[in-house]
């Protein structure tokens, strides 16, 4: 499975986790089955941040409700890793949603990964090619 992002949305993403890059930043995507069209950045709402994340449940829900009423669809959401390491922790295996997206930053490089019940990493995660396109 191969997935397209703009290179500007990327960056964009890549300079978020800059600003913060002692601390996992998140947030989630948004797009259609081949191609990541948008990202909303959320608070990172862990105890740890500098170790983990979680998205802050009220935008989650509110882009949940949003794509219910005919908005964006919700695809997955990206976190950084301070570590320097873009594949999954085991702790993202044990919070991985089967079928959503991870993109995973860290410092200039992203991966991409999708949770499954059966996945060749921590059993939960299948890496995605991710191509970048221009808009």
């Amino acid at each position: 499975m191969k997935m397209d992002i703009s290179r500007r949305l990327l960056d964009e993403i890549l300079a978020l986790a800059a600003v913060q890059p002692g601390r996992e930043v998140c947030g989630l995507l948004f797009g259609e089955p081949q191609r990541i069209l948008a990202f909303a950045p959320a608070a990172n709402v862990a105890e740890t941040p500098e170790r983990t994340f979680e998205i802050d449940p009220k935008a989650l829900f509110a882009a949940l409700r949003a794509e219910r009423q005919g908005g964006a669809r919700l695809i997955g959401h990206y976190h950084s890793h301070p570590s320097g390491d873009t594949a999954p922790s085991a702790c993202d295996a044990a919070m991985a949603e089967p079928g959503r997206l991870w993109l995973i930053v860290s410092g200039r490089e992203a991966r991409l990964w999708q949770a499954s019940a059966d996945g060749p990493l921590h059993g939960r995660f299948a890496p995605i090619t991710l191509e970048t396109c221009d808009p």
